[in-house]
C-alpha cells in the first residue's frame, strides 16, 4: 500500500501524507517512505519546489504507538526536509499534533486553512517533545513554545502563525499558497537552493549538536515506566494515573 501520494503540475511536486486511517500517525513505514520521495524530488531536475499535505482531517497526529519509527529515523527525516536544496512547503487542511508539529516546522513555509488546530500533546502520554525540538527550537517564540510544550493545550491557526510555527493561515488555504507557488516558479534554481542553504543553516548547527542527544533522550522517555502508562491509557481513551 503506497502512504505517500505524488502529483507534480509546473515544477511542484505534492508529497501528501495518505494514511488517514490512522491519523497519519507517523509510522515506520511512513517516514521511510515519505524519505524515500524527498530523495527522489531532491534528485529530479524537474521539481522546483515541494509541497507537503495531506488526506483526511489530519495532517499528523504525531508517532504511531503501535509502530513508532526509530529516534535516529525520524531524525534523519527532518533533516532531509531541512537539507534538500528546493523549498519544501506545507499545506494544512487539518490537526496536527507532536510529531507531526516537528514535521511542519521542519518545512520552508507552512500554510493552514483557518479550522486547523494544533497541539504538543508529549506531555501528556509521559515524553516529551525531544527530536521534534531540532526544527521547533530555532524558528519558534521561546515563550509560546514554552506554555505549548509544558501544558499540551491545543491552539489554532493564527496563534500558530503568530509564533512562528506557520507562515500564513487562510479561510482558503489554497488562495494562501497561491502566491508563494507563483513565487518558487518564478525564481531560478540556483538561487533557490543556494538561498535555502543560507535559511538553513542555523536549524542544521542545532542538528550537529543537539541530535544525538535527544535522540538518546526521546529512546529513554519511550520505554520509561510512565509512557507506558500515558500511551496505554490514550489507546484505551481513559485518563492516565498520574491526572489529578
Amino acid at each position: 500500500m503506497t502512504l505517500v501520494g505524488r502529483t507534480r503540475a509546473r515544477g511542484v511536486e505534492t508529497l501528501s501524507l495518505d494514511c488517514p486511517h490512522n491519523r497519519n500517525a507517523l509510522s515506520a513505514a511512513l517516514v521511510g517512505e515519505l524519505g524515500d520521495a524527498l530523495t527522489a524530488c531532491a534528485e529530479d531536475d524537474g521539481v522546483r519546489a515541494v509541497v507537503l499535505t495531506h488526506t483526511g482531517n489530519t495532517f499528523s497526529a504525531g508517532a504511531d504507538l503501535r509502530d513508532p519509527p526509530p529516534p535516529d529515523a525520524l531524525v534523519g527525516l527532518l533533516r532531509q526536509i531541512v537539507r534538500v536544496d528546493k523549498p519544501v512547503i506545507a499545506r494544512v487542511t487539518g490537526h496536527v499534533r507532536a510529531g507531526g508539529l516537528g514535521l511542519l516546522a521542519a518545512c520552508d513555509i507552512g500554510v493552514s486553512s483557518l479550522d486547523a488546530t494544533f497541539a504538543f500533546t508529549e506531555v501528556r502520554v509521559g515524553v516529551a517533545p525531544a527530536v521534534i525540538s531540532l526544527t521547533l527550537l530555532p524558528r519558534t517564540d521561546p515563550r509560546a513554545l514554552a506554555r505549548y510544550y509544558l501544558t499540551g493545550e491545543r491552539f489554532d491557526a493564527p496563534e500558530a502563525a503568530r509564533i512562528g510555527l506557520l507562515t500564513a493561515a487562510g479561510d482558503d488555504v489554497d488562495a494562501v499558497l497561491a502566491p508563494v507557488l507563483d513565487g518558487v516558479r518564478r525564481a531560478s534554481p540556483q538561487a533557490l537552493a543556494e538561498t535555502k542553504r543560507l535559511l538553513a543553516a542555523r536549524v542544521l548547527e542545532t542538528f550537529d549538536r543537539d541530535a544525538a542527544d535527544l535522540t538518546a533522550l526521546s529512546a529513554r522517555l519511550f520505554s520509561s515506566a510512565q509512557a507506558r502508562e500515558g500511551m496505554t491509557a490514550f489507546l484505551e481513551r481513559r485518563d492516565p494515573a498520574w491526572v489529578l
